[in-house]
């Protein structure tokens, strides 16, 4: 029933950049550009939120190295908190992260679907179907072992960073770009509202690091390898982020970035061609597996970790010992998986609700340093990881994400109400589960 650890250095630093990467980066700067004036508040965006995360993911880097653990991200609540609060902020997460899945499946599925399905299917249900089958095929993947999973998972993140670098690249030798005459869309907020609503897409783009520490059984040395892997990772992903929004930029400025739909197929074709876009399209669909493949992997450790707690039932804690795989878990993850793409079709309609439990939950776990630090002092000058400029980085990256949570809230108030719900709701799942557990009689 226990966790063996696999996962080296490189196995990890890969999942930290897939959990980053998904297909947010091929999408979401149409939506910050949407809500900017000019290109300074444009690449201000994403410098700035670059910088918040990397503060982020060097807090989740010494929580990771302090309390290693299987589950981490639900394990470091229950830990500094109360199992209580733990289980209210993570029974969301894990929904949230289930969306957040369904959410680039759809995206992948419609750079897709124009080049695998009849004109007639071609619409909701054609992109719901290869969303649907792609979750599917990389679930029965995932039943092979986490060993496996991780090869794949090698394979798909090398495979989507040389995509990344070829567009970019290619972008600075091509003299066949579309320039760009379109009417200047209307702002409907001023600047401050709209940099504050552009950070919800940037951070969405950003976050998923802090699931790495769920993989603390599954590591080799843990306290030394999550640490630096989630250094490696992030640094990389911010660079390639910049980059490619320099190279969207560059190809249609920041009035042809709110019109362009997929945006990496659409650059292709810029510099390509019409065969570049099909191409290009299909490498899309190829990449986006990558990020459902980790989030298959990382969240069934969370269900682990609840188990572990007696939060929920055995049957999400057993682990098959030859594969590693909690067959269980992970077929309810990907059940959750399929229910959201049912029932939602709106990659925008996810992203609110999304980023609402995200904001919540990594500013909350990200102050659970302060306490675990006074936990774990036995470690101090022990050679672990430990955060240069404490506090006053754990604090900007908390602050800067409650911005963001105020600015949700302000502008779809309706979703902040439903989630606050969810969170409720979750508290009283806990204590109706706990109460009507049988106490054992001593024999």
């Amino acid at each position: 029933m226990s966790i063996t650890p696999k996962l080296n250095r490189f196995d990890l630093s890969m999942i930290v950049i897939s959990l980053v990467i998904g297909m947010g980066i091929f999408e979401t700067p149409a939506q910050v550009a949407l809500n900017v004036s000019n290109p300074y508040l444009y690449f201000g965006a994403w410098i700035f939120g670059g910088a918040i995360s990397l503060c982020g993911a060097l807090t989740f880097a010494e929580i990771g190295a302090r309390y290693p653990t299987t589950g981490g991200f639900y394990k470091v609540f229950s830990h500094c908190f109360h199992p209580a609060f733990a289980f209210m902020i993570n029974w969301i997460v894990v929904i949230s992260n289930a969306a957040s899945v369904a959410a680039v499946a759809l995206i992948g599925a419609e750079y897709l679907n124009p080049l695998l399905l009849p004109p007639h299917l071609q619409h909701t249900i054609g992109i719901k179907l290869i969303s649907m089958t792609s979750v599917l095929i990389l679930y029965g993947n995932n039943l092979f072992g986490i060993k496996m999973s991780s090869r794949a998972q090698n394979v798909f993140t090398v495979f989507k960073i040389g995509l990344i670098l070829v567009l970019c690249t290619s972008i600075f030798k091509s003299n066949s770009l579309v320039v760009v005459n379109m009417v200047n869309t209307p702002l409907v907020q001023d600047n401050i509202s709209g940099f504050g609503m552009s950070l919800v897409a940037v951070f969405f783009t950003y976050g998923g690091y802090q699931q790495t520490i769920n993989f603390g059984g599954d590591s080799i040395n843990a306290k030394r390898n999550i640490p630096k892997a989630i250094f490696i990772g992030m640094i990389t992903v911010i660079f390639l982020y910049l980059l490619i929004n320099f190279a969207y930029f560059r190809a249609w400025g920041l009035e042809g970035l709110r019109h362009k739909p997929a945006l990496a197929a659409t650059l292709a074709s810029a510099i390509f061609g019409d065969v570049g876009y099909k191409v290009t399209s299909l490498l899309m669909f190829i990449s986006v597996m990558a990020f459902i493949n980790v989030n298959i992997m990382s969240n069934p450790r969370v269900y682990y970790a609840m188990a572990e707690d007696g939060i929920l039932p055995q049957k999400f804690k057993q682990v098959n010992q030859k594969t590693q795989v909690q067959v269980f878990g992970l077929s309810f993850f990907v059940v959750s998986v399929i229910f959201v793409l049912l029932f939602v079709n709106s990659f925008q309609k996810i992203l609110n609700y999304v980023m609402f439990f995200d904001t919540i939950g990594l500013s909350t776990a990200a102050a659970s340093i302060f306490i675990l630090r006074k936990k774990t002092r036995h470690l101090d000058k022990t050679g672990i990881y430990t955060i240069k400029w404490y506090p006053a980085i754990p604090i900007l990256f908390i602050t800067t994400y409650w911005f963001v949570t105020i600015t949700i809230f302000i502008k779809n108030p309706m979703a902040a109400f439903i989630c606050l719900c969810a969170f409720i709701v979750g508290l009283i799942i806990y204590f109706t589960t706990k109460a009507n557990k049988s106490p054992i009689n001593p024999s």
